[in-house]
């Protein structure tokens, strides 16, 4: 399991290891094969699955009964509006273009919208339930966690609430909700404009996988009349980076596609790196897609500066030591060749790079180094 500090304790244990929409009283091992949410979502975003996922993901979740959810049905929010939490973050998330995360912290937001409570607290109690139940969704999306207890801090803790009459005080809870949620859809461009300093003319740029966020980066740059190239991972075995040299050619920029084995070979004609990132953690790591550690290690060792963009809704208060110190991401792998029933096929779609490999990361709170980071966190979710 995840390593929390101990300024972070949750108030409650939570088992990250069970896939999503599994009975949370089996043990956290007890279906190890099982296909993470998160490769799925991050598959769905990235148009890599058949079409019919998304009605595949609303019969998952329609199928779910008060025994398999953490809540039980007597407690579901909303129940005499018929109002569901899942299907208005699923809602969301049929946005292309919006993150998971930003998707839950709008269901949030409408959680309250809804809330028939008649005080304070039963307000604040519906939504800790809706946060609990999204991040009963998938356990094992780093974003959608933070976001959910970001969101829960920043729109509750303020001393003016104390003062206020219910309904006064629910509509600085709304207020503050919208303002949080217009927050977190900004992120993406204010990170792309503070990057801009650092992609010179006649750069190289490698990336690893699609991120919407440096994607956004790179755009910016070709309407800033830079000019550069990229050098694109294929990103197996989803082909993440496929798809991203396929967007970047349609914005007439110069791009490679490579191997993920010729990294190292086509260092030397690198200038940067640039991650998109799952999570940052309390030491100022990453969690990304398999492969970027091993990515930074080449870059590191040949002095490429490696720089990391990050929604500050992704800083979680995580704590891994290693690579086996995280909540495993399974997903389906095809070699093309059959495989013996006796082989071992590593199905992780993640790793941890360590900040000691990475230069800076460019975040909608500024340019931070990684020891900069737990700083920010605290700050965060005081």
């Amino acid at each position: 399991m995840w390593r929390r500090s101990p300024s972070f304790i949750l108030d409650e244990r939570r088992s990250s290891n069970s896939p999503p929409m599994a009975d949370t009283t089996r043990g956290p091992f007890q279906n190890p094969d099982s296909i993470s949410a998160y490769y799925q979502t991050r598959a769905a975003h990235h148009g890599v699955i058949t079409s019919d996922w998304l009605a595949q993901a609303q019969a998952a979740v329609g199928g779910v009964t008060g025994e398999d959810q953490p809540l039980s049905s007597d407690n579901q929010l909303g129940t005499e509006k018929s109002f569901n939490v899942i299907e208005e973050f699923n809602n969301w998330r049929k946005q292309p273009d919006l993150a998971e995360a930003v998707a839950a912290i709008r269901a949030l937001a409408a959680v309250i919208r809804a809330s028939e409570a008649s005080t304070m607290m039963e307000l604040e109690i519906e939504l800790k339930k809706a946060s609990d139940t999204l991040k009963s969704w998938d356990k094992t999306s780093i974003s959608l966690t933070a976001g959910c207890d970001l969101f829960i801090r920043y729109v509750t803790r303020t001393s003016a609430l104390e003062y206020e009459d219910f309904n006064s005080a629910k509509s600085r809870l709304l207020e503050r909700a919208e303002k949080f949620g217009e927050i977190s859809c900004k992120a993406r461009r204010i990170i792309a404009m503070l990057s801009q300093d650092f992609i010179f003319d006649g750069c190289t740029i490698l990336v690893h996988g699609l991120s919407r966020v440096v994607l956004e980066i790179l755009k910016t740059a070709a309407q800033n009349n830079k000019l550069f190239r990229v050098l694109c991972t294929e990103g197996r075995p989803d082909g993440t980076g496929v798809l991203l040299s396929s967007e970047l050619s349609k914005l007439d920029i110069p791009v490679k596609l490579l191997l993920d084995s010729a990294v190292a070979y086509s260092m030397d004609e690198v200038d940067m790196v640039f991650f998109g990132a799952d999570g940052v953690v309390e030491s100022g790591g990453i969690i990304n897609m398999m492969g970027t550690y091993q990515i930074a290690l080449v870059a590191h060792s040949m002095n490429k500066p490696v720089y990391v963009a990050a929604e500050s809704y992704k800083f979680a208060r995580l704590y891994p030591l290693d690579q086996k110190d995280m909540a495993p991401a399974l997903r389906p792998i095809e070699f093309g060749v059959k495989i013996p029933t006796k082989v071992e096929v590593e199905r992780s779609a993640r790793d941890y790079t360590p900040p000691q490999y990475l230069t800076l990361l460019f975040t909608d709170l500024g340019v931070l180094s990684p020891s900069v980071v737990s700083d920010e966190l605290i700050q965060l979710y005081l």
